[in-house]
């Protein structure tokens, strides 16, 4: 559950991004794990979910452990990766600020910190790739597709 407010805008990292409304300190606890609001569930629970349930699911759950997927019930799940991310996520259950958070700034995560999957599979999708005509551009998330694993 976010303890911060916070405010769904367009990112330029990818999509849709979770930001700050206002200014958060360094070592500030922005999110936990709250029962009330998200969710564990097992790979099976995960995969009874028809279509396209499944997909949105798995595009917003993260790989906690071997066959135990989080669902942050909040705008949490909006948080996007940075290999330099302004946020760390000390597994199982706080998500805290690493520096000073400005006011309209989006808050993002290493997503191999608290992600099984993209600590075992990487994370190239993100890694920024140059055009042809020279720009810089960024690739699509891993979440923003469904593994074929949970295709069932």
């Amino acid at each position: 559950m976010l303890l911060v407010p916070t405010v769904l805008r367009p990112s330029p990292i990818a999509g849709v991004g979770l930001f700050a409304t206002m200014r958060i300190p360094a070592g500030q606890r922005i999110w936990v794990f709250d029962p009330a609001v998200d969710w564990r569930l097992s790979g099976d629970e995960l995969a009874a979910f028809p279509e396209p349930w499944l997909s949105l699911l798995r595009q917003w759950c993260y790989e906690e452990s071997d066959d135990v997927f989080v669902l942050c019930g909040d705008n949490a799940k909006f948080m996007n990766h940075s290999f330099e991310p302004n946020c760390l996520d000390e597994p199982p259950d706080v998500t805290i600020t690493l520096r000073d958070i400005a006011a309209g700034e989006e808050l993002t995560c290493d997503y191999r910190v608290v992600d099984r999957q993209s600590a075992r599979d990487g994370l190239e999708a993100w890694r920024p790739a140059v055009s042809d005509d020279g720009n810089t551009r960024r690739l699509a998330s891993r979440r923003q597709g469904v593994s074929e694993q949970w295709r069932r």
